[in-house]
């Protein structure tokens, strides 16, 4: 422990000090092979051990998290951008220290891929987007977007059109037409609808994304996260940010008491909302726009390294008199100053990175600042 002197003190435990940790999953906290490296899931463990609880983010349905089971002290995780909320508590954990995706081969095949029922976490919160949304969702997008199709991702696996590309082959899911996928009187009609997903094999992500929105405002909220033309739609009024935001609400936790990791626009109104936001390297570039920071990329344990820093810099004592620090001390609800890989220094908001397709390897740093600086 520090030794409290007359000009130093120890760090306290102030107002805006970091308490929860709230990361998006691919493309930021699991490198490119899927798995969660040691040295992330160490510094996990020690922002656990500092009072930190850590919060899983992300696109991905339930069923498709066994890639956190190493992690330790885990609690929940916000699924389907929002849509629902998992409770973490009993995933099974692994033998070894990195956890690969969708767990063993031998598992009979679900629709969507993942984990089967019985072992998929449960879910503890949802908000359903409507059928009757969702059907005038996939009408409207049809006459505005040829050329598109669609998937439903409900509670306990996905279905699809013919025409739209799986990953999964023989997996038991309900193909046909969106419309008899969407029918109320059908054969998932009792499971909740998370997700609408439309696809589009020629057109440019972001396009896809513009034209869909402009097609069916109001409808629902429209984001991606994958690098090809995918369009995930969630209820009107349900994103990362705002499941995020009420279950910290119950836990007293504001803005300010969090920090937050993204790489895709489904992350932008997360970081946002978030006291502290990080955009990976290999961000979008919409994401390395709104950011407060930036740190290396997935594949070089950005958020491990971000968050070791964090929790050093908790533990450095402060002159005495000084006001509270942890999260950029955020006072009047002003946005920290940008700190680059390096935490040097720049003024005001970063302009935005040019526009780009998100590099594949991830291995592209910001303004040619060595990832190793982080």
């Amino acid at each position: 422990m520090i030794a409290v002197t007359e000009t130093h003190r120890v760090r306290p435990h102030p107002e805006h000090r970091p308490r929860l940790i709230a990361t998006d999953l691919d493309g930021t906290l699991l490198a490119d092979d899927r798995t969660v490296s040691r040295r992330t899931l160490d510094a996990l463990a020690a922002a656990s051990d500092a009072g930190i609880e850590t919060v899983f983010v992300t696109g991905r349905p339930a069923r498709w998290l066994e890639v956190v089971s190493a992690v330790r002290d885990r609690t929940v995780a916000i699924c389907a951008n929002g849509a629902a909320v998992a409770d973490l508590t009993a995933l099974g954990s692994p033998a070894g220290d990195t956890v690969s995706d969708l767990g063993a081969a031998d598992r009979a095949p679900v629709a969507g891929g993942g984990l089967p029922p019985s072992a998929t976490p449960p879910l503890i919160e949802v908000h359903q987007l409507r059928p009757a949304d969702a059907r005038a969702l996939a009408a409207v997008l049809r006459g505005a977007v040829p050329g598109i199709t669609f998937a439903v991702e409900r509670t306990t696996g996905m279905h699809y059109e013919p025409d739209y590309p799986t990953y999964f082959p023989g997996a038991v899911a309900g193909v046909a037409p969106i419309e008899k996928l969407l029918d109320d009187t059908g054969e998932f009609a009792d499971q909740p609808i998370i997700k609408l997903l439309a696809r589009h094999s020629a057109m440019d992500p972001d396009r896809l994304l513009a034209a869909t929105r402009a097609a069916a405002p109001g409808l629902g909220e429209f984001t991606r996260s994958s690098a090809s033309a995918l369009v995930e739609i969630s209820a009107r009024g349900v994103s990362k940010a705002t499941t995020l935001s009420a279950y910290c609400a119950r836990r007293g936790l504001g803005p300010q008491d969090v920090v937050a990791f993204g790489d895709m626009p489904n992350d932008l109104e997360m970081l946002a909302w978030a006291g502290r936001s990080y955009a990976m390297a290999n961000a979008h570039p919409d994401v390395l726009a709104a950011a407060t920071h930036r740190t290396a990329a997935n594949t070089e344990d950005g958020v491990a390294r971000a968050v070791e820093r964090l929790l050093a810099d908790l533990a450095r004592p402060v002159p005495a008199g000084a006001g509270p620090a942890g999260i950029g001390a955020l006072a009047g609800g002003r946005r920290p100053e940008l700190v680059d890989l390096d935490q040097r220094r720049c003024r005001g908001r970063r302009e935005p990175a040019p526009r780009a397709r998100r590099p594949v390897g991830g291995s592209q740093v910001a303004d040619g600042v060595p990832g190793g600086a982080a």
